[in-house]
């Protein structure tokens, strides 16, 4: 079974169809909400977890793209300034998943992007805002 955590946005002509249904309905995928946001236009955002076999998978994902849905990896739009990091350790206390952990006896503290929810804890957790959560395609 293949199972990817993915961010969705929904313009404002496409909030209010019923697109999540017809996912599983007509593709025999499973989903869990992360998170989910309605913006003031009426722009939508959905971070789930999306699983089922990977021919599957590949159509669904091509489903959400033809309806118009943009679709892109969660870990995509989230980083770390290693620069501004000091490896305190505070976002490993609240990080829900364990994408963020210290790695022991060095005491680093290390992000794996795949095991990341986009929750935003480690966001408003960390001091010196080194963990950057935009969901923007253009950072890496």
């Amino acid at each position: 079974m293949h199972s990817r955590r993915l961010v969705l946005r929904f313009s404002k002509e496409i909030v209010d169809k019923p697109i999540i249904t017809n996912l599983v309905r007509h593709y025999n995928l499973n989903f869990n909400i992360l998170k989910a946001q309605i913006f003031p236009r009426k722009e939508g955002m959905l971070v789930m977890e999306l699983q089922g076999s990977m021919p599957d998978f590949e159509k669904g994902i091509r489903y959400l793209e033809e309806v118009g849905v943009a679709v892109e990896p969660v870990g995509q739009g989230i980083r770390r300034d290693e620069e501004k990091c000091y490896q305190c350790g505070s976002c490993t206390a609240v990080c829900p998943t364990g994408a963020l952990h210290v790695k022991r006896p060095e005491m680093e503290v290390l992000f794996d992007s795949e095991l990341c929810s986009a929750c935003e804890l480690c966001v408003k957790t960390c001091t010196v805002r080194a963990m950057i959560v935009t969901f923007d395609r253009t950072l890496a």
